[in-house]
């Protein structure tokens, strides 16, 4: 998982950022990235793709990369940030602004497949990535982690969809909650699912309001 780091590190690069976002797929909620850049000393064991650890183990890594990296930033744009320019330039966006964030300016960046605009130094898009890059598998834990704790919160203002349990993706327990309960505030429009529930809802409004 280190060997792109090492390769730089040896080459002379200190402060590279590895950057990944989590939540492309969702319904509901917004995109988050993160980007990292670990401590050539401190290396951390147990580090791989978000999508393979547990919920307990991201956590405690999470745990430990925030206190053992030289830097870390999140960004987090909003569903209707999303529903405007859609999710690839969402996702974009928001790596973009974690990387600018970090409080050591990065000498090298390492990304999960995006290429990014705008950055002086070196940048390098790594097909699956977060499988390969110490640094992007910690941005991706970081991404993951922050992502889950805000689903978390809007299950609570949100009572009903179970984004608690789902995070926002399109499960069939999700899909019911939103043909019984309509479409939320949190849900991105621009989505199929919930675009075509969306419109079967007024629809069925505007039908209701006929027979009246």
């Amino acid at each position: 998982m280190y060997r792109y780091e090492t390769e730089l590190w040896a080459q002379g690069y200190r402060h590279i950022s590895g950057c990944d976002e989590a939540g492309r797929g969702p319904l509901a909620g917004p995109v988050v990235a993160a980007a990292v850049i670990l401590d050539p000393i401190r290396l951390i064991e147990g580090i791989d793709d978000s999508k393979k650890l547990s919920p307990s183990t991201r956590e405690r890594l999470a745990k430990l990369i925030k206190e053992t990296a030289l830097s870390y930033s999140v960004a987090v744009v909003s569903e209707k940030r999303i529903d405007q320019i859609n999710i690839l330039e969402a996702s974009k966006e928001a790596m973009s602004i974690a990387i600018r964030n970090l409080s050591i300016k990065p000498d090298y960046i390492l990304t999960d497949a995006l290429s990014l605009k705008g950055f002086a130094v070196c940048l390098l898009p790594i097909i699956k990535g977060d499988q390969q890059s110490a640094s992007i598998a910690a941005a991706s834990i970081i991404a993951k982690t922050t992502r889950d704790e805000i689903m978390v919160k809007m299950d609570v203002e949100y009572p009903g969809y179970g984004f608690a349990i789902h995070k926002g993706y399109p499960t069939k327990a999700h899909l019911e909650a939103i043909d019984r309960l309509g479409v939320s505030a949190i849900h991105r429009l621009s989505y199929k699912p919930v675009k075509t529930r969306m419109n079967q809802q007024l629809s069925f409004e505007l039908g209701s309001e006929e027979d009246d």
